[in-house]
């Protein structure tokens, strides 16, 4: 008797408790990473949680209104961005809208008070000589102390006092705190200065050293610094309006101990499309803890080295340089020396918050144009609440119903789409969750709509493989046999259909902005998900139940009834009827 050869699926599925025990394994190690981490919800985006939504419009200056234009708005759209992530703020929106406005959606979450305060600071970054500088309200800045670092807490803000020195290089000790030159004299030497960082090459009359203009205008200048109070917000918003890079200034800053400072700026010497590159980096070898560097371009390094050089011969607070942006002094560090290596490092007991929010402002701060925030509102989570629980209750019915026609149709197969369904729910929201905090995945309307589109899809998985089962049933099999021979053609038809879907999320995560991209990455990720679900749960499990006697022997309630499919007879070899022999012809 010849021994049956054996089919390499039977092989293949001889032991599908391995590809239970392995997707089970991967759903326990997903849940306690999740509780491990901390993080046991997904991340909700700014329709879900609230936020702030920000309007930004462009102002160009004075007689350069081409300067608005579609160029320089997407160079300024991406800078917002490279910020605001550069921050940790996920889900957040920066899209232009009509000519001149640049909507900004950030968020409720980590840093996103940080990124809102940088959001709306967002024109261009100068590099100015401090001419004079107190305590708005009256009163002295600290100088530095005796050993070099600066007084106080630093954080990096105006008077702080962190310090300029080459990178990788000694700090040199400070010199005593004692007035320079009177600031009447310095204003009327830098009023009008021969060349500046963004006027170079324009040509400029000469300063009055009998006073004459430069002496009228410092004058003026230092009877506004005198009334000037940083104190009142419509007052900051106001100041240095259109002052030209090339003029002296009046800026504000906020120190470490929450006092407004008030400032004199020189013409500005440095811009900020002269840094090539700027990061915060902890220095553990001159124990200076965390510093902020600059590298400059080939340009820039010239220009730092000549203000460094200058500012290097006058005492405090002139010997300072104050980084503006915006209108607002957001370090002012002092140097003792000419910088001239192309790059520099500032040091000044910086915390790691305010070391990476200085370098993201020297990294992202040149921009083509000044922008003024037209509107600040505060976004709730009640409308999008609303909206998400409408959402979860159509989604819902949609599941019942799913479930109430598996019941009817597939009965007892329907316990085996059910269990698939709910791995696959377990498995989309522990990686949700994760997601969060490793890629800055946020919970959006849009990506809940994914996940509830992706229920159809898992489910339209299942039916395939059933009713491949089923046409098997049909013709004559047994379920065993049935369940292994209609697995290679529902899989064949399973991969096609969800690299359709998958493609689709693909391409509409490249092309679009935003929440849509929410929509297809949830989509995406479901799709990936059916298909792991279908070949290491749903097709081991089916495999499992067909040894059990209710589905092999066909139950009615199995949904495999071989006499409600309407099978046919056992698939047999007929053998050709025997001819009579004629005696005769015998």
């Amino acid at each position: 008797m010849a021994t049956p050869k054996k089919g390499r699926s039977a092989s293949a599925q001889s032991k599908p408790g391995r590809s239970l025990a392995l997707i089970l394994i991967a759903i326990a190690a997903l849940t306690g990473g999740m509780f491990a981490s901390g993080h046991t919800t997904p991340r909700l985006g700014i329709d879900l949680a609230g936020g702030t939504s920000i309007t930004l419009r462009a102002v160009p200056e004075a007689g350069n209104e081409e300067a608005i234009n579609k160029t320089n708005m997407d160079t300024a759209v991406s800078i917002m961005e490279r910020r605001v992530n550069g921050l940790g703020v996920s889900e957040s929106e920066v899209q232009t809208q009509g000519r001149d406005n640049i909507v900004v959606n950030i968020p409720k979450g980590t840093n996103s008070e940080q990124a809102r305060k940088q959001v709306g600071t967002t024109a261009k970054l100068y590099f100015r000589p401090v001419i004079a500088t107190e305590v708005s309200g009256g009163g002295t800045a600290p100088s530095p102390s005796p050993t070099g670092s600066p007084s106080g807490q630093p954080s990096g803000k105006a008077t702080d006092k962190p310090e300029a020195t080459d990178k990788g290089s000694a700090s040199p000790s400070a010199s005593p705190s004692t007035q320079g030159r009177a600031v009447t004299d310095a204003l009327k030497a830098d009023a009008t200065p021969s060349a500046s960082a963004s006027d170079k090459g324009k040509a400029s009359p000469s300063p009055s050293a009998t006073g004459g203009t430069a002496g009228d205008d410092a004058s003026k200048l230092q009877e506004q610094y005198a009334k000037l109070d940083c104190t009142n917000e419509k007052t900051r918003s106001t100041v240095g309006d259109g002052v030209k890079a090339s003029a002296p200034t009046l800026a504000c800053g906020q120190n470490s101990q929450g006092q407004w400072q008030k400032y004199i700026l020189g013409p500005a010497e440095v811009d900020g499309t002269d840094v090539d590159k700027a990061q915060a980096v902890l220095n553990t070898q001159t124990g200076a803890g965390w510093t902020v560097t600059m590298d400059f371009t080939d340009g820039g390094a010239k220009k730092f080295a000549d203000i460094t050089g200058k500012l290097a011969q006058n005492q405090s607070p002139q010997n300072q340089f104050a980084i503006v942006l915006d209108g607002d002094v957001v370090s002012d560090p002092y140097v003792k020396q000419a910088l001239t290596g192309g790059n520099a490092e500032i040091s000044g007991n910086f915390t790691q918050q305010s070391a990476q929010d200085l370098s993201n402002m020297l990294s992202y701060g040149a921009l083509p144009l000044t922008f003024k925030v037209d509107s600040m509102t505060t976004v709730t989570a009640a409308l999008g609440g609303d909206q998400l629980n409408a959402g979860l209750i159509a989604g819902a019915i949609g599941l019942a119903l799913v479930v109430i026609y598996l019941l009817a149709y597939y009965r007892g197969l329907s316990f085996i789409a059910i269990l698939s369904l709910l791995v696959s729910a377990a498995l989309t929201y522990t990686l949700m969750a994760l997601l969060g905090p490793t890629i800055g995945f946020a919970l959006n309307l849009p990506a809940v709509c994914g996940a509830i589109v992706a229920i159809g899809i898992t489910a339209d998985s299942f039916i395939v493989y059933f009713e491949r089962v089923r046409d098997e049933i049909r013709e004559g099999r047994s379920l065993r046999p049935a369940v292994e021979r209609a697995w290679p053609r529902a899989r064949r038809t399973i991969l096609v259909s969800d690299f359709v879907s998958f493609l689709a999320a693909a391409v509409l995560f490249i092309v679009t902005v935003g929440k849509v991209q929410g929509f297809a990455f949830t989509l995406g990720l479901t799709t990936l998900l059916d298909v792991v679900v279908v070949f290491l749960f749903t097709k081991p499990l089916l495999t499992l139940m067909a040894r059990r006697p209710f589905f092999a022997n066909g139950h009615k309630w199995s949904g495999l009834d071989p006499k409600s499919l309407g099978a046919q007879p056992p698939l047999r070899r007929t053998r050709r009827p025997a001819v009579p022999v004629d005696p005769k012809e015998a």
